[in-house]
């Protein structure tokens, strides 16, 4: 009877995960990381504009005149901000699909659910495309590396730690929206789709702060 008592107490303990908080353990750990998360981007984002204008050869971020690797003389900045801001306006957006995603993942609607993620995903994937493009274009065009001047190295590093999160989060949702299709995140296993929305609301909020203050702050 003891045996069966300790027992029949310890899965009550383990089927209670609920801190003093009122909060589940599980966020309450994700908001841990999250903040461990902005210390490092604040530690990044700040040594950026620290060098930002210190660079004594291009290429620039806006105006400013250099020769790149093929010999040619460049009188602009190497940013494309219609690009940037079009890659923003998606990566925005795809949080308005996460929201829909938890939601129908509370109401038990496995398809919306499911299509939402996948949705999510998709825009954080154009996202992505567009940084490839852009990096590229940098590196073939403009002759702009990691190792150019103190502005590209802050730039590729901020810009490119970045992208790894955003990757992370599409590779995240794209299992989550699997595993919705095939019935086995329901309203019961929500906090699954709640703890990945807070992950994606974070990398998004970070591009809000990362921007304006590269592509636009001259």
């Amino acid at each position: 009877m003891d045996h069966a008592h300790a027992h029949g107490a310890h899965a009550a303990h383990a089927a209670h995960i609920d801190t003093s908080t009122g909060l589940d353990s599980r966020k309450m750990a994700f908001w841990g990381f999250i903040g461990s998360e902005c210390l490092l981007f604040g530690s990044l984002i700040a040594t950026y504009m620290a060098y930002k204008g210190r660079s004594l050869s291009g290429p620039k971020p806006h105006d400013g005149g250099w020769t790149n690797a093929a010999g040619e003389v460049m009188h602009h900045g190497v940013f494309n901000i219609p690009l940037t801001t079009f890659s923003t306006f998606i990566l925005l957006m795809s949080s308005v699909a996460m929201v829909l995603a938890l939601n129908y993942t509370q109401r038990g609607d496995r398809k919306k659910s499911a299509l939402w993620l996948f949705l999510t995903a998709f825009g954080g994937a154009i996202f992505l495309g567009c940084q490839v493009y852009e990096f590229t274009y940098f590196v073939v065009h403009d002759g702009m590396t990691l190792k150019s001047n103190l502005f590209s190295s802050s730039f590729f590093v901020l810009t490119g730690f970045h992208g790894a999160h955003v990757t992370v989060g599409v590779i995240y949702l794209i299992t989550l929206a699997t595993m919705a299709w095939k019935g086995k995140i329901g309203p019961e296993k929500s906090l699954n789709v709640e703890i990945a929305g807070l992950y994606w609301h974070f990398v998004d909020v970070i591009w809000i702060i990362i921007f304006p203050l590269i592509y636009l702050v001259r």
